[in-house]
């Protein structure tokens, strides 16, 4: 009988095992992946990544994240190799040949030709005495004691470990690389990290939008300026200088304490030496001002000239926090 709690049962069943799996990999850890990871940094051409059915998808997510991370990676189908693709496999390239039982028959027509190449050919295998795990010049020991599925059949637990053994050999490199966030940035420019990290004020600043009064501007202009530019504050300038901004709350604030805005200008609302920032600065730097002092826009400058208002409602539209 099929029950929620079997259901649960058997999930929970199958992350134990895949995690009991993944911690004894520990001990299959030796010199050959240090070698490993020496190999591919010091690498000229390409790391190219080979396997053949789940294996070969665990490829393509290692070539995925080999690339983000500052390695360059193509994937190679083990059963196309031999029908033509061998040929994107290049003097100087790494090539990792990915197999759980190593004696596969696209892996046994594949590793010949790709030795006569001459290419390093470093295996991820869980039979180092298969015939990938001979014939490969280092090896990548992928061994789990069985699968997840009740039949030990289906590959789950081997292609975990093989992925967490790509993931390990991609993180070593990075180390080694000394691969930082900015480097992740430049690799994923339209993500909220790439945004993030590579996204400055005057590139999503509307110059069109520069909303700007005097200080001697009757407050009826200044109403008309704020509700013009549709920014909800405007600067405030004296002789071509910042002298203060006027939001929209600054004329809520005027009109609950008096009836008149007669002989009132912008001088007398104005709030002085408001927050600004430059136009190279970066946008999270700019979302971090407003945050920290309970703001909703900038003055934005370009060195000494007022360019125009970033509001915080520009920077949540681009996702980037």
């Amino acid at each position: 009988m099929i029950t929620k709690e079997n259901i649960l049962a058997s999930a929970k069943k199958t992350i134990l095992s895949q995690s009991e799996s993944i911690a004894q990999l520990i001990n299959y850890l030796s010199d050959d992946f240090a070698q490993a990871a020496e190999l591919i940094y010091h690498c000229k051409g390409r790391l190219i990544v080979t396997g053949i059915g789940k294996s070969a998808i665990i490829a393509q997510k290692m070539v995925a994240t080999f690339n983000s991370t500052g390695t360059p990676s193509m994937f190679l189908h083990a059963a196309e190799a031999i029908h033509g693709d061998l040929g994107m496999v290049q003097a100087n390239d790494v090539v990792i040949c990915i197999s759980k039982s190593g004696n596969s028959p696209e892996i046994k027509a594949l590793v010949p030709l790709l030795k006569r190449y001459g290419n390093p050919l470093i295996g991820m295998t869980a039979g180092l005495t298969s015939f990938l795990g001979k014939e490969s010049d280092l090896v990548l020991h992928a061994y789990v004691e069985k699968e997840s599925c009740p039949n030990n059949l289906a590959p789950t637990n081997s292609t975990t470990a093989q992925l967490v053994l790509g993931d390990a050999l991609a993180v070593c490199l990075m180390e080694m690389r000394d691969f930082k966030s900015e480097d992740f940035a430049k690799y994923h420019p339209g993500g909220a990290l790439g945004k993030k990290l590579l996204l400055r004020v005057g590139d999503m600043l509307d110059r069109t939008h520069k909303p700007i009064v005097e200080v001697s501007s009757s407050i009826k202009d200044v109403i008309m300026e704020i509700s013009e530019k549709r920014l909800g504050v405007t600067a405030v300038m004296a002789n071509g200088k910042l002298a203060g901004i006027i939001t929209d709350g600054d004329i809520r604030r005027m009109l609950n304490k008096t009836e008149t805005i007669t002989g009132f200008t912008a001088q007398d609302i104005m709030t002085k030496n408001p927050k600004t920032i430059q136009t190279d600065s970066m946008v999270v730097d700019a979302f971090n001002i407003m945050e920290n002092f309970s703001i909703t826009q900038l003055a934005v400058f370009d060195k000494e000239e007022y360019v125009g208002i970033l509001h915080i409602h520009d920077i949540l539209k681009e996702g980037i926090i």
